[in-house]
Protein backbone atom coordinates (compact mmCIF):
# COMPACT_ATOMS: atom_id res chain seq x y z
CA UNK A 1 0.00 0.00 0.00
CA UNK A 2 1.02 3.47 -0.77
CA UNK A 3 2.13 5.06 2.46
CA UNK A 4 0.95 8.39 1.47
CA UNK A 5 -2.13 7.56 0.37
CA UNK A 6 -4.59 7.88 2.62
CA UNK A 7 -7.11 4.52 2.44
CA UNK A 8 -9.62 5.48 4.91
CA UNK A 9 -12.25 3.56 7.57
CA UNK A 10 -15.00 6.33 8.13
CA UNK A 11 -15.96 5.31 12.11
CA UNK A 12 -19.14 6.75 13.07
CA UNK A 13 -20.71 6.09 16.87
CA UNK A 14 -23.68 7.50 18.56
CA UNK A 15 -25.14 6.26 22.04
CA UNK A 16 -28.81 7.13 22.79
CA UNK A 17 -27.69 10.03 24.62
CA UNK A 18 -25.38 11.63 22.11
CA UNK A 19 -28.69 11.40 19.62
CA UNK A 20 -30.71 13.10 21.91
CA UNK A 21 -28.18 16.04 23.60
CA UNK A 22 -26.20 16.81 19.94
CA UNK A 23 -28.73 15.37 17.74
CA UNK A 24 -26.65 14.16 14.94
CA UNK A 25 -27.46 10.43 13.97
CA UNK A 26 -25.30 7.95 11.96
CA UNK A 27 -26.43 9.05 8.43
CA UNK A 28 -25.18 13.13 9.17
CA UNK A 29 -22.25 11.97 10.40
CA UNK A 30 -21.35 9.40 7.23
CA UNK A 31 -22.17 12.19 5.31
CA UNK A 32 -19.63 15.02 6.61
CA UNK A 33 -17.16 12.27 7.11
CA UNK A 34 -17.42 11.65 2.87
CA UNK A 35 -17.35 15.06 2.25
CA UNK A 36 -14.42 15.70 4.14
CA UNK A 37 -12.54 12.63 2.25
CA UNK A 38 -13.82 13.81 -1.16
CA UNK A 39 -12.76 17.20 -0.41
CA UNK A 40 -8.75 15.76 0.92
CA UNK A 41 -8.77 13.20 -2.11
CA UNK A 42 -9.28 10.17 0.31
CA UNK A 43 -9.95 6.68 -0.69
CA UNK A 44 -13.09 5.39 1.34
CA UNK A 45 -12.61 1.49 1.76
CA UNK A 46 -15.34 0.66 4.24
CA UNK A 47 -17.55 2.02 6.70
CA UNK A 48 -17.65 1.64 10.88
CA UNK A 49 -20.91 2.06 12.67
CA UNK A 50 -21.79 1.60 16.24
CA UNK A 51 -25.19 3.07 17.04
CA UNK A 52 -26.20 2.95 20.57
CA UNK A 53 -22.94 2.22 22.26
CA UNK A 54 -21.67 4.85 25.06
CA UNK A 55 -17.82 5.65 25.22
CA UNK A 56 -18.14 4.39 28.21
CA UNK A 57 -17.96 0.47 26.75
CA UNK A 58 -14.19 1.15 25.87
CA UNK A 59 -12.90 -0.26 23.18
CA UNK A 60 -15.38 -3.41 23.38
CA UNK A 61 -17.52 -2.01 20.24
CA UNK A 62 -17.98 -4.89 17.57
CA UNK A 63 -17.46 -2.39 14.66
CA UNK A 64 -14.36 -0.34 16.55
CA UNK A 65 -13.00 -3.94 16.90
CA UNK A 66 -13.31 -4.54 12.96
CA UNK A 67 -12.17 -1.51 12.19
CA UNK A 68 -9.05 -1.83 14.18
CA UNK A 69 -8.36 -5.65 12.68
CA UNK A 70 -8.86 -4.31 8.95
CA UNK A 71 -6.05 -1.70 10.71
CA UNK A 72 -3.60 -4.86 11.47
CA UNK A 73 -3.92 -6.73 8.57
CA UNK A 74 -3.31 -3.48 6.02
CA UNK A 75 -6.95 -3.12 4.67
CA UNK A 76 -6.79 0.20 5.69
CA UNK A 77 -4.36 3.26 6.73
CA UNK A 78 -6.30 6.02 7.95
CA UNK A 79 -9.38 6.06 10.51
CA UNK A 80 -11.12 8.84 9.92
CA UNK A 81 -13.86 10.47 12.61
CA UNK A 82 -16.02 13.23 12.82
CA UNK A 83 -15.24 13.93 16.66
CA UNK A 84 -12.45 12.44 18.77
CA UNK A 85 -15.01 10.99 21.54
CA UNK A 86 -16.44 9.14 19.00
CA UNK A 87 -13.11 6.84 19.36
CA UNK A 88 -12.78 6.97 22.77
CA UNK A 89 -13.40 8.69 26.28
CA UNK A 90 -10.35 7.12 28.23
CA UNK A 91 -7.18 8.42 27.97
CA UNK A 92 -6.17 4.88 28.88
CA UNK A 93 -7.53 3.46 25.53
CA UNK A 94 -6.52 6.26 23.88
CA UNK A 95 -2.96 5.05 24.52
CA UNK A 96 -3.34 1.77 23.45
CA UNK A 97 -5.25 2.85 20.46
CA UNK A 98 -2.25 4.98 19.48
CA UNK A 99 0.16 2.30 20.22
CA UNK A 100 -1.81 0.02 17.65
CA UNK A 101 -1.88 2.44 15.02
CA UNK A 102 1.65 3.58 15.59
CA UNK A 103 2.63 -0.28 15.08
CA UNK A 104 0.73 -0.34 12.06
CA UNK A 105 1.87 2.67 10.52
CA UNK A 106 -1.90 4.00 10.56
CA UNK A 107 -3.19 7.71 11.34
CA UNK A 108 -6.71 8.87 12.98
CA UNK A 109 -8.10 11.79 11.54
CA UNK A 110 -11.08 13.74 13.77
CA UNK A 111 -13.01 16.14 10.99
CA UNK A 112 -14.61 18.80 13.40
CA UNK A 113 -11.56 18.56 16.32
CA UNK A 114 -9.18 19.05 13.09
CA UNK A 115 -6.57 16.70 14.87
CA UNK A 116 -4.66 14.09 12.77
CA UNK A 117 -2.41 11.69 14.43
CA UNK A 118 0.11 11.91 11.41
CA UNK A 119 2.59 14.21 13.72
CA UNK A 120 4.21 14.30 17.40
CA UNK A 121 2.34 17.61 17.55
CA UNK A 122 -0.81 16.18 16.69
CA UNK A 123 -0.05 13.34 18.86
CA UNK A 124 0.39 15.48 21.23
CA UNK A 125 -2.43 17.48 21.08
CA UNK A 126 -4.76 14.37 20.92
CA UNK A 127 -3.89 13.02 23.92
CA UNK A 128 -4.83 16.38 25.75
CA UNK A 129 -7.87 16.51 24.08
CA UNK A 130 -8.81 13.13 25.73
CA UNK A 131 -7.43 14.21 29.27
CA UNK A 132 -10.38 16.55 28.57
CA UNK A 133 -12.81 14.22 27.32
CA UNK A 134 -12.11 12.30 30.11
CA UNK A 135 -12.60 14.95 32.38
CA UNK A 136 -15.55 15.80 31.23
CA UNK A 137 -17.19 12.34 31.29
CA UNK A 138 -16.06 11.92 34.91
CA UNK A 139 -17.79 15.59 35.87
CA UNK A 140 -20.88 14.97 33.78
CA UNK A 141 -24.09 14.41 35.80
CA UNK A 142 -26.06 11.36 34.94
Amino acid sequence: MDENKKICGLYMRVSTEDQAREGFSLSEQKERLEAFCKFKGYEIKDYYEDAGISAKTGNERPEFIRLMEDIKSGKINTIVVLKLDRISRSIFDWENIIKTLEKYNADIVCVNDDINTTSANGKMISRIMMSVSQNEKKHKKT
